[in-house]
């Protein structure tokens, strides 16, 4: 059975002034507003500017860099369009953050076939930690053995359990986090991990595919086994494109849709 790819966001490596092509013979240049892009970036990973906070105006941006205006806009210009930052009219530019609504439904693609979409009703039913499985190891880029953080929890809209979820945490990363902890919480699981664990999802690549229900999962979502569900594997990622997580959900798509908006 064919998968797709779907890249939820881009998020621009570093990149240094000059360096030198695959082939070794000619130099390659890096645009100057990549290079202060770059560097705004490297401001965003140290935690200079905190997620939801204001960052400097384009005109001390360009000053600190001794770099045009025009330059610094560029740079922003990109880091808006990846969602790493967010421009409010007449209010300034400020780092993105997974508390907004807009954040929220980048990472959930689930839509209601009809009515506005909106946060589902979360039930935990296992947090452990363990050992990295060999496979969610080598997506994580880890050793196979390291210690992971272990979540699944079922996801309902208006009552209806709806997806089923496996996760997977760097043990290092998410030390410290309990069912407790998850249970409380009201907000957004990935507002979590930026809030107390200091980890903000950049970007994510996904792999669907169409799966039947096996018992245990039809169970939890109340429908007859050999259900057609959507199979939704991702690896999400921080700062540097370290992978940070691994999810894997299955989906009831009988009164929803997958939507990913191509530009």
């Amino acid at each position: 059975m064919s998968s797709a790819t779907s890249n939820l966001s881009v998020n621009g490596a570093p990149t240094s002034g000059a360096g030198t092509s695959v082939s070794g013979t000619s130099p390659t240049f890096s645009p100057l507003y990549q290079q202060i892009k770059a560097l705004i970036l490297q401001s965003l990973q140290s935690g200079e500017w905190k997620p939801g906070e204001l960052i400097p105006s384009e005109v001390e941006l360009a000053h600190r860099f001794k770099v045009s205006q025009g330059t610094v806009r560029k740079a922003i210009d990109e880091l808006a369009s990846e969602n790493l930052v967010v421009r409010r009219q007449g209010k300034g530019t400020f780092v993105a953050t997974h508390h907004e609504a807009r954040a929220q439904f980048r990472f959930l693609r689930l839509m209601p076939d009809a009515g506005e979409p909106h946060n589902a009703d979360n039930k935990i039913l296992e947090v452990k930690r363990l050992r990295a499985p060999a496979e969610v190891a080598r997506q994580l880029d880890m050793k196979s053995g390291d210690s992971v953080i272990f979540i699944k929890r079922v996801q309902s809209f208006d009552g209806a359990p709806t997806i089923v979820e496996e996760l997977w945490l760097p043990g290092m990363i998410f030390k410290g986090l309990t069912v407790e902890r998850l249970v409380e919480y009201k907000g957004p699981m990935y507002g979590l991990f930026e809030s107390e664990f200091g980890t903000r999802m950049i970007r994510a690549s996904e792999r669907i595919r169409a799966v039947s229900a096996d018992e245990s999962t039809a169970s939890l979502l109340n429908v007859a086994q050999n259900t057609p569900l959507l199979s939704v594997e991702r690896v999400s990622y921080t700062y540097g494109d370290k992978p940070v997580e691994v999810r894997r959900g299955l989906y009831l798509t009988d009164r929803h849709h997958y939507q990913n908006d191509l530009s």
